[in-house]
């Protein structure tokens, strides 16, 4: 209640007992009036009759008394309504106080709501403004005085949807035109009690976001222009990848004819070191791409199950040739105990394996590389160890190695070379993947790279069998130079219940040997020929097992180990299920293939040779895929266009000879490879006639470019520059797919 309503209240009040004294007063003044006279009339005829002094005086006693009463009484009332009056005026005064106080606060909470800049409108049920702050009638244009009681509003230019809240408070922004321009108005809206209580009025309290809306479109402008940058930058990698790959394909693959050729010794090692700069710079430009599709945002993982072992075994097998031409020992340890069908990206977790091996085989001089895959602290982890043996990591480099474009050694004298965006990449995929690549290292010992993900247990899916030999006391001596590969077979006997024994030279072998039957003796051929022979005469005929470790590139002397007195051998890197044969077989020489070629060299397959469509508009690409398939006993046509390539099938058709496969670029001018495709899958429709294989040669191996190719009817893809051993394994499947029709 407000301090003039309690005064107005206090007053009517004071008037009604006023008035009530008043009638009082008057009262018993009359009485008094009449009682002197009255009472003095009857003196005086009491006096003529019968005069009784008694009766008189207490006829006036009474009176006198009447009269005192009514002075006492009117006294205390009076002392009464001062009391009273006093009582009114403090509290008149206490609500003056209040009043000013409130009107003090009121000032205080408009100055501010003015400061914040909130435009406020109050309205009543009938739109007539009841109440508008500085900030609306600024906007407005107009003085307060002027906005009471009128129905104006703002101009609005634009308004989205009002949003009602679950307290009922309207929510909507709108666009306002004012004189210095287009506003950005945030309104809420709610339902308030105004000065008369029995009606409510409609409160907007509406906030300037101009600034921010701005902002919000600034950003909204940056981020398309840098969506759209992206994009360009994509399109320019695609095609910069495109155009550098299409001549490096020429370069490598040419150099791999040469070096299938007769050359003499200085010829072959330029001919190598063609090749060789050739790898690095596909690695390069492999390293950019995946750089930019992180960098893009493109970086999505495809889980599906794979086997764990074989992933790993695979990657250490394929850096064994680097890591053998530098004198050092690659090895990987996979602990058995991991499911053998795991769910994730295989061709991540191969990519990652592959630069952190790579690069301690790169930075290792003397000792060894080893992969260790073992079981994580939590349900479905998995942690990956890469050690070396190599240079070591300074603590102050420790981190820079992640950042992009950075090594350890950043000196113009450095001894290693590279992008600096190996294990930038690296991180990425395992943060992707859930995990934190880390490392640990002391300079002039060497490095763990470790990191951990989840991959979970595939049941059910179909995984190679493999049962561990039962090898429980049995000893086992592995006589080894480099302890890099030894100590991981020891780990793994142990493992199945052996007891192993490494030691590093054939002296102390020799003085081991007597001491207790072994059932295994595995000796490292590279501690030589005579060494080997020694440990062997040692050994005695108690040994059950005499296996022999060789590298690849000496199966070629596995009859001679044979015949003096080895019972089988292993392949460095060692697979897990191979060093189980070996004590299993009785004969661990069955499988040995003196006359079989090296590795990479291929074999003319003239009895089954296909006819082959190459659509390829380059001619040195046209040359080595010509020359490739020539060599691999197959009949290849060339076109130049994907028009020409769909004519050559159609003729082909037509004269009952089709082709067995066509091998497609994807780029081509006039009709490219995709263009070419469709054709060919529509004339295929509308003839009824048996599907053609066709596998696309491109530089662009992005999931969505894969996507493309399936899409346009092709049933593979080959990425330049064109490998020979994933050639062939296109061919071999077109081979066995005709076959089997």
């Amino acid at each position: 209640m407000s301090a003039r309503r309690v005064i107005a209240e206090h007053r009517r009040t004071a008037l009604r007992r006023g008035a009530r004294t008043l009638v009082l007063r008057t009262l018993l003044v009359a009485m008094a009036a009449f009682a002197v006279p009255i009472g003095f009339l009857a003196g005086i005829r009491a006096s003529a009759a019968d005069y009784d002094p008694h009766l008189f005086a207490i006829g006036i006693s009474t009176l006198f008394g009447a009269a005192c009463g009514a002075i006492v009484f009117l006294t205390s009332r009076h002392r009464l309504m001062k009391a009273e009056l006093r009582e009114a005026n403090d509290r008149i005064e206490a609500l003056a106080d209040s009043n000013w106080e409130l009107r003090e606060s009121e000032d205080r909470v408009r100055s501010l709501i003015d400061a914040q800049g909130d435009v406020i409108v109050r309205r009543d049920a009938d739109g007539r403004i009841t109440y508008a702050n500085d900030a609306f009638c600024a906007l407005a244009g107009r003085t307060q005085e002027a906005l009471i009681g009128s129905s104006v509003t703002l101009p609005v230019l634009e308004q989205t949807d009002v949003i009602v809240l679950r307290d009922g408070t309207r929510v909507y922004d709108q666009a306002i035109d004012t004189s210095d321009g287009p506003r950005a108005i945030a309104w809420r809206e709610a339902s308030v009690r105004g000065d008369d209580t029995r009606r409510a009025e409609l409160q907007s309290v509406g906030r300037d976001v101009t600034d921010r809306a701005r902002a919000e479109r600034a950003l909204a402008d940056a981020r398309d222009q840098a969506d759209s940058a992206n994009r360009a930058k994509s399109r320019f990698l695609a095609m910069v990848s495109h155009e550098i790959r299409t001549p490096l394909n020429g370069i490598l693959g040419m150099a791999d004819l040469l070096l299938d050729t007769p050359l003499t010794p200085e010829q072959q090692t330029y001919a190598k070191a063609v090749k060789t700069s050739g790898d690095t710079l596909l690695s390069l430009i492999g390293e950019i791409l995946d750089f930019s599709k992180i960098e893009a945002g493109k970086l999505d993982l495809d889980a599906r199950p794979f086997a764990l072992a074989a992933l790993v075994e695979e990657t250490v097998e394929l850096l064994s040739p680097r890591a053998q031409a530098k004198g050092i020992e690659i090895a990987t340890f996979v602990d058995e105990r991991l499911p053998t069908m795991v769910a994730g990206d295989a061709a991540r977790l191969r990519q990652v394996l592959l630069n952190l091996a790579g690069n301690a085989v790169k930075f290792t001089d003397v000792g060894g590389v080893s992969v260790i895959v073992e079981a994580g602290a939590a349900p479905n982890e998995v942690m990956f160890s890469v050690q070396d043996t190599g240079i070591g990591i300074l603590p102050e480099a420790r981190e820079r190695i992640f950042a992009e474009f950075e090594q350890a050694d950043a000196s113009a004298t450095r001894r290693f070379g590279g992008t600096g965006l190996g294990l930038a990449i690296a991180r990425r995929i395992v943060e992707r993947m859930g995990g934190e690549l880390d490392v640990q290292s002391m300079p002039g010992v060497g490095s763990t790279f470790s990191f951990t993900v989840s991959l979970a247990a595939v049941v059910g899916a179909t995984a190679p069998t493999f049962s561990p030999p039962d090898l429980r006391d049995k000893p086992v001596l592995i006589v080894a130079a480099n302890l890099t590969e030894a100590s991981l077979i020891a780990r793994r006997l142990t493992r199945w219940g052996a007891r192993a024994c490494v030691v590093a030279d054939d002296t102390i072998a020799r003085a081991v040997l007597p001491e207790r039957a072994w059932d295994t003796v595995i000796v490292d051929h590279a501690l030589g020929r005579d060494a080997a022979r020694a440990i062997l005469r040692a050994c005695g005929r108690d040994t059950a097992h005499r296996i022999v470790l060789v590298q690849p590139g000496e199966r070629h002397e596995l009859s001679a180990m044979k015949d003096a007195g080895f019972t089988g051998y292993l392949v460095q890197p060692v697979r897990t299920a191979s060093l189980a044969a070996r004590f299993t077989d009785d004969d661990g020489f069955e499988r040995v293939d003196t006359d079989a070629p090296p590795t990479g060299e291929m074999r003319e397959n003239k009895d089954h040779g296909l006819s082959i469509l190459v659509a390829e508009d380059n001619d040195i690409n046209a040359l080595l895929a010509r020359a490739l398939l020539t060599k691999l006993g197959h009949r290849p046509t060339i076109a130049r266009t994907g028009t020409e390539a769909v004519d050559s099938w159609l003729a082909a058709r037509a004269a009952d000879e089709p082709y067995d496969l066509v091998l497609m670029d994807v780029r081509m001018p006039g009709c490219d490879g995709l263009e070419a495709t469709r054709r060919i899958r529509t004339a295929e429709a509308a003839s009824g006639g048996a599907r053609t294989p066709i596998v696309a040669l491109t530089a662009n191996a992005f999931p969505e470019d894969r996507d493309t190719y399936t899409a346009a009817g092709m049933d593979g893809f080959l990425i330049k520059p064109l490998d020979r051993e994933r050639l062939a394994e296109a061919l071999s499947d077109a081979a066995q797919a005709r076959l089997a029709a």
